[in-house]
C-alpha cells in the first residue's frame, strides 16, 4: 500500500490542478501497489487540523485545463508556523501527527517560497517531502521557471495590450500596475511582450526624472502617449535609500492607493500630462493555465510522481536548463531568484529603448 498526501499552499495560480494530476497519473500508471490519495484542504491549515479527504480517480479527471486548486489553497506564515494557535496548539507537532496518522509514506507539497520553507521545516522534521514550484512571480530560487508564470504573462501582456488603443487615442501617459511584489519577472516580461515604453522594478529602483525624460524623449518624436509597466513593489531611488524601519513608516502613511498612483501624481504635477492607472490585479492569477502551464505542470507532477515510486524525498522538483532536476529543500527555502539589474534580458530591453528609469 503507498499512501500520499497532497496540498496547495500560499497564494493559487493557474495549473495547480495539472501539476497535481500529473503526479497522480504517473503513480497510477508506474506503481505495482495499491494507492491511496489523501487531500489535505486549504493548504498546511488541512495538515494542522486534519482537514483532508480521500482523493479517487475521479477527483483528476478534467481537470487539466481548469485554474485554481480543487484543494483550496490558504497562507500559513512560516515566521508563525512555530507559534501556538489561539487555542495553544503545536502546528508542527499537529502537521506530524497527522501525517503519521494516516501513515503516508510522502507528503507532495505544491507552492511558493512561504510554502517552501514550512516543506523544508516538515523535512527536516523528519517526514517525507516532494515539492512543486508554483508561482506566478517564477522567483523560486533553484529552477529557471515556475508554473502558473506564463499564463500569468499572457494575462498582463493582453490588459496591457488593451491600453494601448486607448492610450494612443487620447495621447495619454498610461500606467499598468502588474503583480510583483519583491521580484520583477513578470511585469518584465509582460512589459517587454507589450511593447512598454518604461518598466519599473523592484530590483532597480526608479528616479522620476528619468522617467519623465523618457515621457517627453517620445513627445519629440511625435508619439502621442506612453506605456509605463510597474510593478506592485516598485520602489524610487529615494525610498530605497530609507532603513526598512523608516520605510515602513512612509508606507503606514501612504497618501496613495499604491506606487502606481504616486507616480501619476508626480508625473502630472511635472509634465501637465494626463495619466491613468489600470490595475489588473488577480485577473493575472486567474482562469485557466496556457497550454504551456499544462504542459510544464504535467511534466513536473511526472517526475514528482518518478521521485516519489523511488523514494527519493526531500527536494524540489525544478527545471534548469531545458531539463527537469531535483533540487534540495533546504538550498530552496527562504531564497529569491530576482531579476538582476546586470542580467541579459534588462540589457537587451535597453537596446530596444526600454527605460528602467535608472
Amino acid at each position: 500500500m503507498l499512501r500520499i498526501g497532497m496540498l496547495t499552499s500560499g497564494g493559487d495560480c493557474q495549473a495547480l490542478n495539472a501539476a497535481m494530476r500529473g503526479v497522480v497519473k504517473c503513480i497510477y500508471n508506474r506503481a505495482d501497489d495499491k494507492i491511496e490519495f489523501y487531500g489535505f484542504e486549504d493548504g498546511y491549515r488541512g495538515l494542522i487540523y486534519s482537514k483532508f479527504r480521500m482523493l479517487t480517480n475521479d477527483d483528476f479527471t478534467g481537470i487539466l485545463t481548469r485554474g485554481g486548486t480543487i484543494l483550496g489553497t490558504s497562507r500559513t506564515p512560516f515566521k508563525t508556523i512555530r507559534e501556538p494557535d489561539e487555542n495553544g496548539l503545536d502546528k508542527v507537532a499537529a502537521m506530524k501527527q497527522n501525517y503519521y496518522k494516516l501513515q503516508l509514506d510522502c507528503l507532495v507539497i505544491l507552492g511558493g517560497n512561504g510554502t517552501h520553507k514550512t516543506a523544508n521545516l516538515l523535512s527536516e522534521e523528519g517526514l517525507n517531502v516532494i515539492t512543486l514550484p508554483k508561482t506566478i512571480d517564477n522567483d523560486l530560487w533553484g529552477t529557471d521557471m515556475t508554473f502558473g508564470f506564463q499564463s500569468a504573462v499572457d494575462i498582463a501582456t493582453k490588459a496591457i495590450d488593451q491600453i494601448h488603443t486607448t492610450a494612443s487615442s487620447h495621447g495619454r501617459v498610461f500606467i499598468v500596475e502588474i503583480m510583483g511584489h519583491k521580484v520583477g519577472w513578470l511585469p518584465l516580461n509582460a512589459g517587454m511582450a507589450s511593447g512598454a515604453d518604461i518598466i519599473l522594478l523592484p530590483e532597480i529602483p526608479y528616479d522620476i526624472d528619468k522617467v519623465i525624460d523618457k515621457i517627453e524623449e517620445r513627445d519629440r518624436r511625435g508619439s502621442r502617449f506612453t506605456i509605463i509597466v510597474v510593478a506592485e513593489g516598485a520602489i524610487s531611488k529615494e525610498d530605497a535609500k530609507l532603513s526598512k524601519k523608516d520605510y515602513q513608516k512612509k508606507l503606514a502613511n501612504y497618501a496613495f492607493p499604491s506606487v502606481s498612483y504616486e507616480l501619476a501624481d508626480q508625473i502630472q504635477k511635472k509634465t501637465g500630462r494626463e495619466v491613468r492607472v489600470t490595475i489588473p490585479g488577480h485577473v493575472q492569477r486567474g482562469g485557466e493555465p496556457c497550454p504551456y502551464d499544462r504542459v510544464f505542470a504535467s511534466r513536473l507532477g511526472a517526475e514528482a510522481g518518478k521521485l516519489i515510486l523511488k523514494k527519493q524525498f526531500g527536494f524540489m522538483v525544478g527545471y534548469k536548463n531545458r531539463e527537469m532536476v531535483k533540487v534540495p529543500l533546504a538550498e530552496v527555502a527562504g531564497k529569491l531568484k530576482s531579476v538582476s539589474p546586470d542580467a541579459d534580458i534588462i540589457k537587451e530591453a535597453k537596446m530596444l529603448g526600454i527605460s528602467f528609469g535608472d
